[in-house]
């Protein structure tokens, strides 16, 4: 029986839960220091659920899922070792490694938060949101199209996306401070 599916099959699984977990915990972080600035008791209760939430998100699916994504591809690496001769799974790697870098200053700022700790904005982390989203696409357009020759319009493709993320934000911001005068 070929195990390379199944393989490949959980190690889809997980990076699909582990960028969720990533997704929805800088969401929470917004929540989180947006109830920093309510009065009390409401900050009190808010704080107190948020650290709950974010803690078994945090704890029961991101970190498991990134762990079990990494033993996953690297079992594929294993069964097909000749991926690592190849150039897109260098720049696929690389991504990679900026995904962690990316988990662990979640982590940095989740610890933050369990301590009620404020040192970013909440406009800050809805940016900080969109670095999960641009990790995401250049992960998956490696991998479908394992082409690192063009990796110079995926490069010049990403930042063009980045850009439009930051223009939306801005529109949002915008919108959001309008409704809230």
């Amino acid at each position: 029986m070929d195990s390379y599916p199944y393989l490949k099959s959980l190690h889809l699984i997980f990076v699909i839960t582990w960028f969720a977990g990533l997704f929805y915990i800088v969401r929470l972080f917004v929540y989180q220091i947006e109830a920093s600035e309510k009065p009390s008791p409401e900050k009190k209760i808010l704080q107190k659920q948020y650290n709950l939430m974010a803690y078994r998100l945090w704890y029961i699916i991101t970190w498991p899922s990134a762990i079990l994504a990494s033993l996953f591809a690297f079992s594929l690496l294993y069964l097909a070792p000749e991926w690592l001769n190849q150039s897109w799974m260098h720049v696929k790697l690389c991504f990679v490694v900026l995904l962690y870098a990316y988990h662990l200053k979640c982590h940095q700022i989740f610890n933050q938060l369990q301590r009620n700790e404020i040192k970013h904005t909440s406009n800050f982390m809805r940016l900080w949101n969109e670095g999960a989203t641009i990790i995401l696409f250049a992960v998956v357009f490696l991998a479908v199209m394992k082409n690192a020759v063009n990796w110079i319009f995926g490069v010049v493709g990403i930042i063009l996306f980045s850009v439009l993320i930051m223009l939306g934000f801005r529109f949002y911001k915008r919108i959001r401070e309008k409704n809230n005068s």
